[in-house]
């Protein structure tokens, strides 16, 4: 399976945002984002200054959500492929989409430092959806699914370690989660309203539709 495997905080600098690809270092001092405010490489400071055209503006804001989820390029278009032929605004259901993936979900519990971390521990089928483990990040969660933990007690022991460390991280609305049985139940989709990070979906949505 590709993946990327160089170092995540270029991906912040070049967005010149931070996109908590790092867990901790994020909202430390140490965040690169913060000590070097300008996108990676030789002519970087003079990026940083460059006004950007249309196609760019779209293109950095496709570039953005795609590196927050931890997604590549083909999986980005096969699920904007699925929310234009899909009933409803294109925008609104990719972002829908990309927030129901499960190792999204995990993230958003507590229960990982990052989406990576997230990816990982579904992947070692430390998760389980209705009762079934699912060891596969890109599962979309639906409406009433309970997503819960499911390990010996030592194990779980270093969930809840993890979620001491991230506890300054609310829970969205969309969903209902309980640290003492390390269970989180699906009440409704998500809304834009939801995801933490300001997302521009339209500009994803005319890049893609040129």
């Amino acid at each position: 399976m590709a993946r990327y495997t160089d170092a995540v905080c270029r991906l912040c600098r070049r967005e010149q945002k931070k996109l908590f690809l790092k867990g901790l270092k994020c909202s430390s001092e140490k965040c690169p984002v913060g000590k070097r405010a300008f996108p990676p490489g030789q002519h970087g400071a003079l990026k940083a200054r460059t006004k950007l055209s249309n196609y760019g503006l779209q293109l950095r804001e496709k570039q953005k959500v795609k590196r927050m989820y931890g997604i590549l390029e083909r999986q980005f278009r096969r699920y904007f492929a699925i929310a234009s032929k899909s009933k409803g605004v294109t925008g609104k259901i990719l972002l829908q989409l990309l927030e129901r993936r499960l190792d999204n979900v995990v993230f958003r519990m507590g229960l990982a430092h990052s989406r990576a971390h997230a990816r990982q521990i579904v992947r070692h089928n430390f998760i389980a959806v209705n009762g079934k483990r699912v060891n596969i990040p890109s599962f979309l969660v639906s409406e009433g699914d309970i997503i819960q933990v499911q390990t010996k007690e030592k194990k779980r022991q270093l969930f809840k370690d993890i979620l001491e460390i991230t506890k300054g991280r609310s829970v969205p609305s969309w969903l209902s989660f309980s640290p003492q049985e390390l269970k989180a139940t699906v009440l409704r989709l998500p809304e834009k309203e939801d995801i933490q990070q300001p997302i521009e979906e339209q500009l994803i949505v005319e890049f893609y539709s040129k």
